[in-house]
């Protein structure tokens, strides 16, 4: 095997285009403090040297003299009077050897500081993400057009120039100019976000017709005592696909429910269900036990005289009552 070593090995392969993180920047003082050459950092991190040497002079700042501690150094700015060392690579104090051992006294002092250049780089990009990318008049102009296409009655959709509409520039982004009330504007001018259709409704089934003496209003004469020791009837569908359902008998006081299964949620069913109650019971024990019972107008509820006498009602007496529609 050939003792050579190719050439470009030990190079960091090439990468896409991206901004440099902050592990990246920290790599870079890392290695300015230890005199490294604009091309071996860039060799580290996979970068062009234009990249690294652009990154170091837009992220100087300043730390003497103290009154502009701080201060950020612009990438044009010219300080070849102050240290040669600034007027060329590292273009910075970072690894300066005199300011390390005895302390420079040359003014300013600047450094690559990779914290700062993170927060200075999220600034930009934030910023970058702000407002109209556009000078005065031609926003303007923008925006009259968007306002008058939508007191037009058009949607973003159709005055997008992608559809072939006036206006250069994506729905997206005129939804997003509309929303943040650039000249004035609101939601209120996209019909979309406004307008609504009236949802259908399915017809609603018929209330059970009943008696008045099995009234809500009967029912809450029978007292305040009475009332509460009343039992709820009702019942529980399944899936829709599943006609199966419960019907459930619920004491309050006691916290007593009794579930009992139907086949389907009809009157038949629900006497029968109530028949078994009656036949575990007995006629007393069934008088005894559901004084009072309230119910729903479900359609299931509908056979009054059926249920009311396998309630034990008897001549004369109520036990059956019905909520308000």
């Amino acid at each position: 095997m050939s003792g050579k070593r190719k050439k470009g090995a030990g190079k960091a392969a090439p990468r896409a285009y991206g901004r440099l993180t902050r592990h990246e920047r920290d790599t870079l003082q890392r290695m300015l403090e230890r005199g490294a050459s604009c091309r071996q950092i860039a060799r580290e991190l996979g970068r062009s040297p234009s990249t690294v040497c652009s990154e170091v002079a837009s992220h100087r700042f300043v730390t003497a003299p103290r009154e502009r501690r701080g201060e950020r150094v612009d990438a044009s700015a010219d300080l070849s009077a102050a240290c040669p060392r600034l007027a060329a690579w590292p273009r910075c104090c970072n690894g300066c050897g005199r300011y390390r051992a005895i302390g420079c006294k040359r003014r300013p002092h600047v450094f690559y500081d990779a914290r700062a250049a993170q927060l200075c780089a999220d600034s930009v990009l934030v910023s970058s993400r702000r407002g109209i990318d556009a000078d005065e008049p031609a926003a303007a102009a923008r925006l009259e057009a968007i306002r008058d296409c939508l007191r037009r009655g058009l949607s973003p959709e159709q005055l997008s120039a992608r559809n072939g509409g006036p206006v250069d520039l994506s729905p997206s982004t005129i939804y997003r100019w509309v929303a943040a009330g650039y000249d004035g504007m609101t939601n209120m001018e996209l019909r979309r976000k406004v307008g609504y259709r009236p949802r259908r409704r399915a017809a609603g089934r018929a209330a059970t017709r009943h008696s008045a003496r099995r009234s809500h209003a009967a029912f809450l004469a029978l007292g305040e005592d009475a009332c509460a020791a009343a039992w709820e009837m009702d019942t529980v569908e399944g899936a829709r696909e599943d006609c199966a359902c419960l019907l459930t008998l619920l004491h309050r006081p006691s916290r007593l429910q009794l579930a009992l299964p139907l086949e389907e949620k009809t009157a038949g069913c629900v006497a029968d269900a109530l028949e078994g109650v009656r036949a575990i019971l007995g006629a007393d024990g069934t008088r005894r036990v559901f004084r009072a019972v309230l119910t729903d107008n479900g359609a299931e509820f509908s056979d009054e005289g059926a249920i009311a006498a396998l309630l034990g009602e008897g001549p004369g007496e109520t036990r059956l009552f019905y909520c308000d529609p």
